[in-house]
């Protein structure tokens, strides 16, 4: 019956097509030189649509001056150079990136009856992807220059939080680079990964509490300069100029607070709890052996952590480092990581402030949106093809989606 339904539905929709008006009335200029094109009929095209295939019918134009050609049509119901409707690649582009190509065109053919190839999803997604990222890069610079309208409200605490995260790529992405491998190749690329969140205040119990719905993502792999300008410009669109307070939240990872220390000068930086807390246990382990002393050490140098008591650690540490080479240099730098960010290590007065000490939101960013697509077993991406995918999942996490088609239908 859906079979039946769907097959009298594409009639109707053929039918339906061939009535609009292909374009304006009077003559039909050039899009690249303006020169008025001269008609030659008619074109049939067939198209794949959410009812199954159907025929358009559309005139054709060509110029004489720069060989140009043109139908109108086409533009008007977004199927320029595709024979999938815009329904199709919506569907095409979502399911892409959620998962496997392969997996999407199952899960088209299960969900709505379309038959569509892999490499067909493939091209579609990233297509997609590669247009979300040309309009998103036009509308940062755009903020960039201040031409972008933000939210006028006073905002209480906007969080800007990033990271990385490696993704697997082919051969020639990696050539030249240094990696993890033991002949000191790569395997992967950092895709760099950064969002944008706000906080309504503390819950009974004083907690921060996330507003809803207000996390945003953007993220590619590229160099740490430009994804600071990227992040940045996300931050002056979500009201970065109307925020009482500031807070960049991140590891110790000297590539995030020199982008803060940039982009965010004025900002409260925090290094996440977590991250502090691995460093810590570290520096414990090479410091004391296993034991009870080592327990109770362990406990009480904690406890200065929560209690932002760095200094006493850096004390402590000090006067306690080994002996041994190799750990007496490994106890050193992790006494370095403390003291070079101790100020951003005061926990208990960014709790009793009521902030967030922790990175979890985009350490699972970085879960859901890079690695869940990303790192599929066998996987090896193109950096191209990886930003494109990045673009489409961080618009899909963003609740962004369906503004993106909203703004092609529109245009």
């Amino acid at each position: 019956m859906r079979a039946a339904a769907m097959k009298d539905g594409a009639i109707a929709l053929a039918g339906l097509l061939k009535n609009i008006v292909d374009h304006e009335p009077g003559p039909v200029a050039c899009p690249h030189c303006m020169t008025p094109m001269e008609s030659h009929g008619r074109r049939s095209k067939e198209i794949i649509t959410l009812l199954g295939e159907t025929t358009v019918d559309r005139a054709y134009y060509s110029c004489t001056r720069c060989d140009g050609h043109l139908f109108p049509k086409d533009a008007l119901l977004d199927i320029a150079r595709t024979s999938f409707s815009p329904g199709v690649r919506r569907l095409m582009a979502r399911s892409g990136a959620r998962d496997s190509f392969a997996r999407a065109t199952e899960d088209l053919w299960e969900y709505s009856g379309i038959q569509i190839g892999a490499k067909d999803v493939e091209r579609v997604a990233e297509a997609i992807g590669a247009d979300i990222e040309r309009r998103e890069q036009r509308v940062r610079t755009e903020a960039m220059a201040g031409k972008v309208a933000t939210p006028g409200k006073p905002i209480p605490v906007l969080y800007v939080a990033y990271d990385g995260t490696g993704v697997p790529v082919t051969k020639r992405e990696t050539v030249g680079r240094k990696g993890k491998q033991t002949d000191g190749s790569a395997k992967t690329r950092e895709a760099k990964l950064g969002c944008i969140f706000t906080q309504t205040g503390t819950d009974a119990k004083g907690f921060p509490l996330r507003e809803e719905g207000s996390t945003t993502y953007t993220g590619a792999i590229e160099t740490a300069e430009v994804f600071g300008e990227r992040l940045f410009a996300e931050a002056l669109m979500r009201g970065l100029s109307h925020a009482a307070l500031v807070v960049v939240l991140g590891d110790g990872a000297h590539w995030i607070w020199n982008l803060a220390a940039l982009h965010f000068p004025h900002a409260l930086h925090i290094v996440d709890l977590y991250h502090a807390r691995e460093h810590l246990y570290a520096l414990l382990k090479l410091i004391f052996s296993p034991g009870e002393f080592y327990e109770a050490r362990c406990k009480e140098w904690c406890d200065w952590l929560e209690k932002g008591k760095v200094e006493q650690i850096i004390l402590a540490a000090s006067q306690l480092l080994p002996k041994e080479e190799h750990a007496g240099k490994s106890a050193t730098i992790e006494i370095e990581y403390f003291r070079t960010n101790m100020d951003r290590m005061r926990y208990a007065d960014f709790r009793a402030r009521g902030l967030f000490v922790g990175s979890g939101v985009i350490e699972a960013g970085c879960k859901n949106i890079i690695a869940a697509r990303m790192k599929k077993s066998g996987a090896k991406w193109s950096v191209r093809g990886a930003n494109n995918i990045i673009a489409l999942r961080c618009t899909l996490a963003s609740s962004r989606f369906e503004d993106y088609w909203a703004q092609r239908a529109s245009a």
